[in-house]
C-alpha cells in the first residue's frame, strides 16, 4: 500500500473534493437515477417474460428509487451481511443521497434480485442483459467494423499498433447503458483530439520482445470488448507481451459489462467472419488454449468502491503485470476516485496507490476527469459542449510503476 505517512501528506497536499451524489438537481448522476435506472428497469421488464412475482419486485424497486428509500436485500440473502457492511450508513435514506457509484453499483444488484437471477428456480443465471448484447453482436455495424481490419492487414506495425489502440479506446463509446438497450446512437460526433494522450508512453511501457505480462481490464461486451480482442492479438502476435490476463465482470452488471459468456460470444462472432477478423479470432481462440491469453475474474470487479480498496490477492495479481489497462467510464471513476476532482488534478498522484503501471483508456461519460492540461481545459470550457458526459471527448493517461504517493479517494 505504500508509506502511509506520504499517503497523508498528499491527502493533505491536494485534499479531498465532495464525493459525487446524485442529491444535485439538474446533476448527471442525478439524471442517471431519475431518468436512466427507470428506463433500464422498464426495458428489462419487457425483453423477457418474467411473471407477475418479478413484475412486483420490478415495481416495487422503481417506487423504492424515485419515492421510497434505500432498503437492503432481504432476509436469507446470501450476501445481505456482504451489502449490509458496505452501505449501512445509506439504508433508510433517499437513493439520491447516497453516493453515486454506490448507489449505481447497489442498484444493478437490486435489478438482479428482482428477476431472479441469484435466487433459485428457473430464471437463475438467466443476465437479463444477454438480448440486448447479442443484438449489438448481430448488428450490421458489427459487420461493418469486422470487414474494415481487412484494410489494417498489411499496414506497418507501427500504424496497425495506433489505429488498434484508437479502435479500442473509442470502442469504449459503444455502451448499451449510456445509449440506451434500444441501441440509439451515442449524441454528437467523436471528437478525434483526445483531451490527454499518453499513447507513446503506453507504447514505451511493452517494448517489443520483453516477455511481459500485461493485465486487460474490461468494460463493455460487443463493439467494444471485439477490438480490445484484435488489440490483444496484435500485443502476442508483435511481441509486446508475452501473457495477456483478461479480467471481466463475475455477473451481469451495468448493463453491457462483459462476462466469460460475452467473451465468448465476442470470440465467435470474430473467429466466425471472412478474412482477416477470422484470421485473428483463430489467433485468439488458439492463445486462449495455449494460455497466453487467460480471461479471470473478482468479485471485486462488481463491488461498489475505487480500485484504492482492492483486496490482496487482487493487488498482488495485478502487481506483476507490466501493464494494467483499465477500460472504460466505470473503471476511471473507480481507478481515481468518484469525486468532483479539479480536472487539473494529479493523475499520477491519484493512481500512486495502484501496485504496477497503469493505462486508461475511456470515453468521457461522467463528470470525473484529472490530468488534465490546463489550457485544454480552457478550450474545452470554453467550447460550450457537454465534453465531460457525451461521450464525444476521450484519453488515454498513463502511470508508470513508479508512481508518486498514493490517495484515499
Amino acid at each position: 500500500m505504500g508509506d502511509t505517512r506520504a499517503t497523508s501528506r498528499a491527502v493533505e497536499d491536494l485534499g479531498l473534493p465532495p464525493v459525487i451524489t446524485c442529491r444535485e438537481p439538474g446533476s448527471f448522476a442525478r439524471g442517471v437515477m431519475a431518468e436512466r435506472h427507470p428506463a433500464l428497469i422498464e426495458q428489462v421488464r419487457e425483453a423477457f417474460p418474467y411473471g407477475p412475482g418479478q413484475h412486483r419486485a420490478l415495481d416495487a424497486l422503481l417506487h423504492e428509487i424515485l419515492h421510497g428509500v434505500v432498503e437492503p436485500l432481504g432476509p436469507g440473502i446470501p450476501d445481505r451481511e456482504l451489502w449490509l457492511e458496505r452501505g449501512r450508513e445509506y439504508f433508510g435514506r433517499p437513493w439520491f443521497d447516497a453516493p453515486f457509484l454506490w448507489s449505481e453499483s447497489y442498484f444493478y444488484r437490486r435489478l438482479l434480485e428482482a428477476v431472479g437471477y441469484f435466487g433459485e428456480g428457473p430464471w437463475q443465471g438467466i443476465d437479463p442483459f444477454a438480448s440486448f448484447k447479442r443484438a449489438e453482436l448481430r448488428g450490421s455495424t458489427v459487420e461493418e467494423e469486422l470487414r474494415s481490419l481487412g484494410d489494417l492487414a498489411d499496414a506497418p506495425a507501427a500504424e496497425r499498433a495506433a489505429a488498434l489502440l484508437q479502435a479500442s479506446l473509442w470502442g469504449n463509446r459503444a455502451d448499451l447503458g449510456f445509449r440506451g438497450p434500444a441501441g440509439e446512437s451515442t449524441p454528437g460526433e467523436a471528437d478525434p483530439g483526445l483531451v490527454a494522450d499518453d499513447s507513446a508512453a503506453l507504447w514505451s511501457l511493452l517494448p517489443a520482445g520483453s516477455p511481459a505480462t500485461v493485465a486487460v481490464i474490461a468494460d463493455n461486451t460487443g463493439r467494444e470488448l471485439i477490438p480490445d480482442l484484435v488489440l490483444i492479438d496484435h500485443l502476442l502476435e508483435h511481441g509486446r507481451a508475452d501473457r495477456v490476463v483478461l479480467h471481466v465482470k463475475p455477473g451481469p452488471y451495468y448493463v453491457s459489462d462483459a462476462m466469460t459468456a460475452d467473451v465468448i460470444d465476442c470470440l465467435r462472432r470474430l473467429s466466425g467472419a471472412p478474412g482477416e477478423a477470422g484470421a485473428i479470432g483463430g489467433r485468439v481462440w488458439e492463445a486462449m488454449g495455449a494460455g497466453r491469453l487467460q480471461v479471470r475474474t473478482h468479485p471485486f470487479f462488481c463491488a461498489p468502491f475505487p480500485y484504492e480498496r482492492m483486496p490482496g490477492d487482487l493487488r498482488a495479481e495485478l502487481g506483476t503485470a507490466a501493464l494494467t489497462i483499465l477500460k472504460g467510464d466505470l473503471n476511471y471513476r473507480r481507478l481515481v476516485g468518484d469525486r468532483m476532482w479539479s480536472a487539473t488534478t494529479s493523475f499520477a498522484d491519484l493512481t500512486a496507490y495502484f501496485p504496477g503501471a497503469v493505462a486508461a483508456l475511456r470515453t468521457l461519460k461522467s463528470d470525473v476527469v484529472v490530468g488534465l492540461d490546463p489550457l485544454t481545459l480552457e478550450s474545452l470550457e470554453r467550447s460550450g459542449r457537454a465534453w465531460r458526459t457525451s461521450g464525444t471527448h476521450a484519453l488515454i493517461q498513463v502511470r508508470p510503476r513508479s508512481g508518486g504517493a498514493a490517495l484515499s479517494a
